[in-house]
């Protein structure tokens, strides 16, 4: 019987199917609606930079090369992923809504802080450097978003719920590329104030319905160590590695794909403008049929699938940027390996409470008790969804430094992105395709959750 007290919600049991049938499933998905909104706008601030670029330009005062440019947007990349642990541990113990709260209205900082360079020609560039990074507080919503998420759902929901939940976050980089795509189309390319004037009613509307309607609940919170025990864990490295490659794609992609095409084909800001948006909305929209293809047939044969896909993607761009380039193609391309990017994003992020229901199962095969070896399944993939989002952030700071490595041309850096799902591709079917199940298994009560990865 669940208790409420002072926004707290004690007794939380997900996979008491009863609680779940006469109300829990009611507020689980108004905490993931109001979630989703958060991190959305999170999304936003965070990715901002991947659109306020396409407007630095000598017109308005700023002469920053196309490396200074990337460099830019890597900063707020890889404060997102450092932020993202610490973002993490903070709603384990302060709570899902306090925290929501917390993260929604610190995003005023990176808006604020923004809206004022933007509007001083002849900043140095350590000074937007600086601005940058604090948009990576932005980034670190995610991993909050999804550790509180996490308890509110019972296992045969987790791979829809994780990937609704973080496809639409995903999309807040694809709406804040629309905002500045309809800035440029009717105001010009010379307004970038207006682009973070439009989310500043919406940050407070976050932290407002948030202080309202979300709850906090005991599940959520974890004995001390738990990330310490995750990084133990070989399963935390090697899906931290995946992650790399699936959510590092997608939000590096995202970040610097305006660039990629003013570099690689010489495209005017609206010309950008109009082609970066639609990738991230294809591969956020992506991400919870991700999810779902894993509930179905398995986090590893999809995200084994996926890889495979997302190789061919880079394949056909490397033709498309051979000789003098093919710009259709290349979008196509990309646009593809977004879509991809997002799939693989929820089916890799499936395999965490899988691995770790499967571990308990055996435990339990091995005499432990079942609730004690259900909890720490739990509190493990809590723990793991920080670790693998923080480094598979890091992904995306790889990203923009190889682009920015390769200069005028993106051919290295799809080399490099090709090589790289190809070991992804290795570890999948090594480390979780041939895994054996165990003999005599038998289900952790309250649980439905199948032996698959």
């Amino acid at each position: 019987m669940n208790k409420r007290s002072a926004r707290w919600i004690k007794g939380w049991n997900p996979e008491d199917e009863k609680g779940w049938k006469q109300g829990n499933a009611r507020i689980a998905h108004r905490n993931l609606a109001l979630s989703v909104l958060s991190e959305h706008i999170g999304f936003s601030i965070w990715s901002m930079w991947s659109v306020l670029v396409l407007f630095l330009s000598p017109d308005i005062g700023f002469s920053f090369t196309a490396g200074e440019k990337f460099l830019l947007v890597a900063v707020p990349t890889l404060v997102g992923a450092v932020l993202r642990l610490p973002y993490s541990y903070a709603v384990t113990r302060f709570g899902g809504r306090n925290w929501t709260v917390f993260a929604s209205l610190v995003l005023f900082v990176p808006a604020g802080l923004a809206l004022y360079v933007v509007q001083h020609p002849g900043t140095p560039l350590w000074v937007f450097l600086l601005i940058g990074a604090t948009a990576g507080t932005g980034g670190g919503n995610f991993a909050s978003s999804m550790t509180n998420i996490t308890s509110f759902f019972p296992q045969r929901h987790q791979g829809w719920a994780l990937g609704l939940n973080a496809g639409g976050g995903n999309l807040g980089v694809a709406v804040v590329q629309l905002v500045g795509l309809l800035v440029i189309a009717t105001a010009g390319d010379t307004h970038p104030s207006y682009v973070i004037a439009a989310y500043l009613p919406l940050i407070a509307l976050a932290a407002l319905l948030a202080a309202w309607r979300m709850d906090n609940v005991d599940a959520v919170r974890t004995e001390p160590g738990a990330q310490r025990e995750a990084v133990g864990c070989a399963d935390t490295w090697w899906i931290s590695l995946l992650y790399i490659g699936t959510f590092g794609s997608f939000i590096g992609y995202g970040f610097a794909f305006g660039l990629v095409l003013q570099s690689q084909f010489g495209s005017t800001p609206l010309q950008a403008a109009t082609f970066t948006f639609l990738g991230p909305l294809l591969g956020s929209l992506s991400r919870p049929v991700g999810g779902r293809l894993a509930d179905r047939f398995g986090g590893a044969p999809v995200t084994f699938w996926n890889f495979l896909g997302m190789a061919a993607g880079t394949a056909a761009l490397l033709v498309a940027s051979a000789g003098g380039g093919s710009f259709g193609g290349f979008v196509a391309a990309f646009t593809v390996l977004f879509v991809l990017s997002g799939l693989g994003n929820g089916s890799t992020y499936k395999m965490i409470p899988a691995v770790f229901a499967l571990r308990a199962e055996r435990e339990v095969t091995a005499g432990r008790d079942a609730s004690h070896a259900l909890a720490r399944a739990r509190r493990l993939s809590g723990a793991v969804i920080a670790i693998a989002g923080a480094v598979g952030a890091l992904g995306g700071v790889a990203v923009n430094l190889a682009f920015r490595a390769a200069g005028g041309s993106a051919a290295p850096a799809l080399w490099s992105f090709l090589g790289y799902y190809a070991v992804c591709m290795l570890i999948v079917r090594k480390v979780y395709l041939r895994r054996p199940a165990p003999p005599e298994a038998r289900p952790v009560p309250e649980t439905r959750q199948s032996t698959h990865v």
